[in-house]
């Protein structure tokens, strides 16, 4: 499971590191504690008149899809195993693939003095997660949404959690965003054969470190959410 990761890049470093243009990220602020059902950057490309653009979009994490009810399922997660054939995410996985940006995120451990948080990142400054968006209409125009893909854990998180993101290679990121509807079996057990081994590539880099339990309340509102000592790792 991944339930909360950081985005502390501004909107410039992160058109640079995707060579693609800004969309509306006017309002975003990088966090270091993104928290389901809040807004963070998504990654997509789009046909737009005949061009093929990748573009850098503020997108709700949780995903509803234009069909789901009010109060019905937004989940936050979708899972590698069955993504290209739940329901809930087999037509975006078929059409509507992203990439969601994080520098790192939290899992925690079970301890006698209550949830410890860890934090787990790579060697780059960004990581590319592999996510899935839906667009649902709205009074005052088109609302985004995202998920983010989930695996076994094959990185440092096996030692606190069973799940972890599945993460993007640069090489794979133009594929996993075309914005081609994938139908064919055997082109969607290809896609999700390239999540597994991207996935297993950037996990041999990952790393963890325990941090402070102020992470663990994202409602407590004396903890600012630009506050990089949020991920400074402590001693136990």
């Amino acid at each position: 499971m991944c339930g909360r990761f950081t985005m502390s890049a501004e909107t410039d470093e992160l058109i640079t590191e995707f060579v693609a243009r800004g969309g509306k990220l006017e309002d975003w602020r990088p966090s270091y504690n993104v928290a389901p059902t809040e807004t963070s950057p998504i990654v997509r490309e789009r046909l737009i008149d005949g061009e093929l653009v990748r573009e850098i979009d503020s997108a709700a994490w949780g995903l509803r899809p234009a069909w789901a009810k009010q109060g019905g399922p937004a989940p936050i997660n979708a899972r590698l195993e069955s993504v290209a054939t739940n329901g809930l995410f087999r037509n975006a996985f078929a059409q509507r693939r992203c990439i969601v940006p994080m520098n790192g995120y939290f899992e925690w451990e079970a301890t006698p003095t209550g949830k410890q948080p860890h934090y787990i990142h790579g060697p780059e400054s960004i990581l590319a997660a592999a996510g899935l968006y839906e667009l649902k209409k709205e009074a005052d125009g088109w609302a985004l949404s995202f998920t983010i893909i989930t695996r076994e854990a094959a990185d440092a998180s096996g030692e606190v959690h069973d799940r972890m993101p599945v993460f993007l290679t640069p090489d794979t990121w133009d594929e996993w965003t075309e914005p081609i509807k994938v139908e064919e079996p055997s082109a969607k057990e290809g896609l999700v054969a390239m999540l597994d081994r991207s996935s297993l590539a950037v996990a041999r880099t990952i790393t963890t470190y325990p941090v402070s339990k102020r992470v663990n309340n994202v409602r407590d509102t004396s903890v600012a959410k630009d506050d990089p000592t949020l991920i400074e790792p402590i001693e136990l």
